[in-house]
């Protein structure tokens, strides 16, 4: 009796068991992705910095209330720049790195005329020949209200564009604060009471970014 040979098994071509692994993948990555809208995915991207919503966020809660209580008399602060510097920007003073110290002052004084966004205040007790002026704008300029206050750093920061940006955020909420409800020319011949902040650039004049007159 005879037997028959066994059947051979047919062999699947090397190409088709490639395709149908790409196929499953396929199919496995469709399973697994989720799809966004246009909308999901730009709510989801990283939002860049937003100066104004800096501003309005630490203004009054935190730069405010750092410089009025870390205020020093401006006389006695002068008066300690004058016989050294050095010592009276470590003792009362911020910066960053190597650059000018920034203080947070106050000070009482007659007010004279308003001129080209300044005005000037004269205070007892200063050193020889030295002028105080406040910045009443409306172009306020500097970045005494960043700098004084200490927490505020560069570090906090993706670049120094974004930097720069905050300390003119935080000069707008001034403004908007402050000066937009100040009648600056009747404020000629009075005495006022004043709370802020200045970089030291020279003893000899003092402007300084007000965040209260009284």
């Amino acid at each position: 009796m005879s037997t028959s040979p066994p059947a051979a098994r047919r062999r699947v071509p090397a190409g088709w068991v490639a395709t149908a692994a790409i196929v499953a993948l396929l199919v496995a990555m469709a399973v697994s992705t989720k799809y966004r809208s246009v909308e999901a995915a730009a709510a989801a991207a990283p939002k860049g910095f937003d100066p104004a919503a800096f501003g309005a966020e630490n203004y009054d809660a935190k730069v405010v209330p750092a410089i009025k209580s870390n205020a020093v008399e401006l006389p006695a602060l002068l008066k300690a720049v004058e016989e050294d510097k050095e010592a009276a920007g470590r003792k009362y003073g911020k910066r960053a790195g190597t650059g000018p110290y920034n203080f947070a002052v106050k000070g009482t004084g007659t007010a004279g005329k308003p001129t080209s966004g300044l005005l000037p205040v004269e205070v007892p007790g200063l050193p020889d020949g030295a002028k105080v002026y406040l910045q009443i704008g409306p172009a306020i300029n500097g970045t005494a209200l960043r700098d004084s206050v200490g927490f505020i750093t560069f570090g906090q920061f993706v670049n120094q564009v974004d930097f720069a940006d905050a300390a003119t955020a935080l000069n707008d909420q001034m403004r908007q604060k402050l000066r937009n409800g100040l009648d600056v020319a009747a404020l000629d011949g009075k005495k006022i009471s004043f709370t802020g902040a200045f970089t030291l650039l020279t003893p000899a004049t003092v402007t300084i970014t007000p965040v209260a007159i009284s």
